[in-house]
């Protein structure tokens, strides 16, 4: 029974809810989903047909993403509202990860040690100083630096680099660490889990409201259903058309190591801008780094290019050049799910009882604190919250935030 010091304590839910949650998806999002569902006292099930430790499972971007907590130096023009919406799950981040790590007995690898924007040449330095009066207008952290102030935080620098902007509060996580983490700690709560593919969801003549059809033909009854499978969401099988399309985006990159007794290359996140292209180098306690990435758009395509990893390495010598004596421990392949509108999908559908979470693009491992939270209200309360409401799965891109995506299949 739980009891009034619990975290996240059971909650009064409508009674159109129901209490048996199927989660489609082994990802970050699905994960922290169920997490925070079960913890609010519902029964979840969790679908995932590859295992959690395996690195390289169906090129899932959960496993491949290198782990930013950038919302300021990601911050776009036209995406405000999505620079709102990461500051506050970057806000979320430090007690997120205190919970979760007693919760599982798992450390998340969280560093928070900022993150170093720089520029290559004065075209990419008018880049940054675009960015830098956008953060100065929303009100996100960040600071100009000089060149030599750009070096003297990270002495490996190309004396070239032209100058950046140093974001204090920008941090990095490692997502193989937290999805073991959100594995373990969703288990503990109570989280079933079922290796399996799901295959279509559709409306159940039982005491459930949904029925699940798994590949290997067993069916799950559930009352509340969370597609929560990345750009894969859409092949599922629906009664109608609620996914809209989440495009994948193809993003190569490489892991590395310092020859034995060799300092880290970098010592914190440090993005770059290279003849307009971005790179970046994240460093793990362990020494190693992730230096990607590319972001392709080729549909399912997840063949490793050596025109993809020259791009990264190209543009990472340029920044760092000591980048060419690292040793290459694994080279990554993974798809994002972009939406439309490149926002995330969260809640309800036009279907009763059928969620998303999804289309996070490069988001997902920034955004899965709040996405957890916003999940976790939705399937226990049957509300989507205010600050999240522009992010309703049953949106119109760009339009009224309690419409439906009905006209892409008119």
């Amino acid at each position: 029974m739980r009891t009034s010091s619990d975290p996240h304590p059971a909650t009064s839910r409508p009674t159109n809810a129901g209490d048996r949650v199927v989660v489609v998806g082994g990802g970050l999002v699905g994960r922290v989903t169920a997490w925070r569902a079960a913890q609010r006292g519902l029964s979840v099930t969790l679908v995932e047909p590859d295992p959690v430790d395996e690195p390289r499972r169906a090129r899932a971007s959960s496993v491949v993403a290198a782990g930013m907590l950038t919302p300021a130096t990601e911050a776009a023009f036209g995406e405000e509202r999505l620079v709102e919406l990461g500051v506050r799950s970057a806000g979320l981040y430090a007690d997120f990860v205190a919970e979760l790590e007693e919760a599982s007995g798992v450390s998340v690898g969280h560093r928070a040690t900022g993150t170093l924007l720089v520029a290559f040449d004065r075209d990419d330095l008018a880049v940054l100083d675009d960015l830098h009066g956008l953060q100065r207008r929303i009100g996100v952290t960040g600071e100009r630096l000089t060149s030599r102030e750009c070096r003297r935080l990270e002495p490996m620098l190309a004396p070239s680099v032209r100058g950046g902007l140093l974001a204090p509060d920008d941090h990095s996580v490692d997502p193989r660490l937290l999805l073991r983490a959100l594995a373990a700690a969703g288990a503990r709560a109570g989280v079933a889990e079922v290796g399996d593919r799901v295959e279509e969801v559709d409306r159940s003549t039982g005491d459930a409201r949904l029925g699940v059809r798994l590949a290997g033909g067993d069916v799950l009854p559930a009352d509340q259903v969370v597609l929560a499978a990345g750009c894969w969401s859409e092949r599922i099988a629906l009664p109608e058309p609620v996914v809209p399309h989440l495009r994948p985006v193809k993003g190569q990159l490489l892991r590395m190591r310092p020859p034995a007794g060799e300092p880290p290359i970098v010592s914190r996140t440090v993005r770059g801008l290279v003849r307009g292209f971005p790179v970046y180098f994240v460093p793990r306690e362990d020494g190693e780094v992730i230096v990607g990435a590319t972001q392709e758009e080729l549909g399912y395509d997840t063949a490793l290019t050596a025109g993809g990893l020259w791009q990264v390495l190209r543009d990472a010598r340029e920044l760092v050049p000591g980048v060419t004596e690292l040793e290459i421990t694994e080279t990554c392949v993974g798809l994002r799910p972009g939406s439309p509108d490149n926002e995330p999908l969260l809640g309800p559908t036009r279907i009763p009882g059928v969620h998303l979470a999804g289309g996070h693009y490069r988001h997902g491992v920034l955004l899965t604190p709040v996405t957890g939270e916003v999940m976790g209200e939705v399937l226990a309360d049957g509300t989507l919250p205010e600050y999240a409401r522009p992010f309703a799965a049953d949106r119109e891109p760009g339009g009224d935030h309690t419409s439906t995506w009905e006209k892409q299949w008119n």
